[in-house]
Parts: C-alpha cells; structure tokens; sequence
C-alpha cells in the first residue's frame, strides 16, 4: 500500500473489488458504472456540496416511490435513459412500427374487450369521443389474426385512473385482432398532461428550466405469438408539445391525426 494512488488507479481498485462476482454480467455491468461515475466526477470537477446534494436528492426520490408512483423511473424517463434503454434493447427492422417508451402508468390485468367496445368505464371521464383503429401485419403486410392489444391512457382530467385511486380502473382495455388484423377501440382523444412533478423530479426539471408536459398519446402493446412484442404510443398529430416531450418518447412514425373523432393507426410487428 506504498504505492502513490492517483484517481485513474483508484478507478482500477475499486474495478476489481467486482472481479470476483460469481456472475461475469455482474461484474461487467458494475465495472463499467464505476468508470462512468469516476469519470463523471473527474470531468465536472465535483464538489463535496455537489456530490452532498446529489446524494440528498436521491435520497428524496427514493422517498417518493410508493405502490403507484415510482419517482426512479421518472427520473429514469426525463433524464433520457428509460428511452436509450428502449433503443438499446428494441431496434425495429425498417417498416415496423417504432417503439417507445411503457411509462409509470401500466396496470396488469386490464379487462378484456369485444372488438369495438368502449375503454370508457367512468361515467364522468368526459372528454372527445375516439374510435382509435387498425390493422396489424407483419413486414410483408400480412395480416395477424387474434393478437392481443392491450391499450391505456390518461383521463381528460389530465391525471391516470390509478392516480386518482389505486384500485380505479378507466381507459385500459386488451382487444384482439380479427382474422384480418383489425382492431378498433373506442375512447376519449388523449390530452396533453403534466408527468408529477411534485415531488424531486419536478423540481429539477424547473431548476433546468425544463417543462413537465408529455403530448397527447394512447398507449398500446401488442402480442402475438411467434412475433417480438411491441410497446409504443399514438401521438395525436395536434398536440402542441410534441418537439418538447419530457420523457424523449416521441417518434415522427407514430404521430397520427385524431380529428374528428377518428384516429386510425396501423401496426407492423416483425417475428422473432
């Protein structure tokens, strides 16, 4: 332990403390992150308030995290990474529909729909009535019969069922395709909301000067078996926040008219 320790061989030590990890993944994601962290501190010449501050405000999103809200990933979702991780891991073939990001906001268990039923199950949703509808093929434009859609979305109120209570649940629905591939859902249009930022998040979105608003969408994930699934939004091509998205979810494929009560948007899964 006479050798001089400098920053770049104190990165190396605290590497191989995670050499002996019974599992190569684990210690290869870990090293990894420590290069990153101790460059990170090195290249903005950290301060101890800083690094003092930074450990306050994790701590409070921690704090913010409970049974319906999950403060992490929001953090994850407005600092780019939930959407870096969905490009990391999904790279659709060219023609396939563009994925995005799943949000805080999914529920399992959404009750089965009839072709053509109403996701609508509080009578004082209010809102612009919608018939959101498809057709689902692969890359060669065949049709997919009897795959599950699963679709949800935030209330004209601007909030999501489970914010309101844990155990309410209005918007969310599964339907299934026809022999030929079509889907067809009615709704409300999507508003554009504010993601929660009341909490840590919130604050250092305005500290950055940065708005909380997430543009007008529906959610969908799509499966069928044989076929990589797919989760990914349509975005109402009359939001005015589409350039501004907190979260870096928006993609120019998936943007589709929803005037006059009709939003037709068509789906491309392409086989495992």
């Amino acid at each position: 332990m006479d050798r001089p320790i400098n920053p770049a061989q104190h990165c190396l030590d605290v590497c191989s403390a995670f050499g002996q990890a019974a599992d190569p993944r684990m210690t290869e994601v870990m090293e990894a992150a420590v290069r990153h962290l101790h460059a990170f501190v090195e290249e903005v010449g950290l301060t101890r308030e800083e690094w003092l501050a930074g450990i306050n405000f994790l701590t409070e999103v921690g704090k913010n995290c409970d049974d319906v809200r999950q403060e992490f990933v929001l953090l994850s979702d407005t600092l780019g990474v939930s959407m870096l991780v969905e490009m990391v891991n999904e790279q659709p073939a060219p023609g396939s529909t563009e994925p995005t990001v799943l949000g805080p906001f999914y529920v399992e268990g959404a009750l089965p729909r009839a072709f053509g039923d109403s996701i609508v199950d509080d009578p004082s949703t209010g809102g612009e009535p919608l018939v959101l509808h498809g057709t689902l093929t692969d890359l060669d434009g065949h049709p997919i019969p009897e795959a599950t859609i699963e679709v949800w979305q935030v209330q004209p109120n601007g909030l999501y069922d489970i914010e309101e209570n844990p155990q309410k649940r209005n918007l969310r629905g599964v339907f299934r395709t026809r022999g030929d591939g079509t889907y067809e859902v009615r709704t409300v249009r999507p508003v554009d909301y504010t993601i929660p930022d009341d909490g840590p998040v919130g604050a250092m979105l305005r500290t950055a000067g940065r708005k909380p608003w997430r543009p007008a969408h529906v959610h969908l994930m799509v499966r069928a078996p044989g076929y990589k699934p797919l989760v990914t939004h349509a975005f109402d091509a009359g939001s005015p926040w589409l350039s501004e998205d907190a979260v870096f979810g928006v993609r120019g494929s998936i943007i589709a008219p929803m005037d006059d009560g009709d939003c037709q948007f068509d789906l491309v899964i392409e086989k495992i």
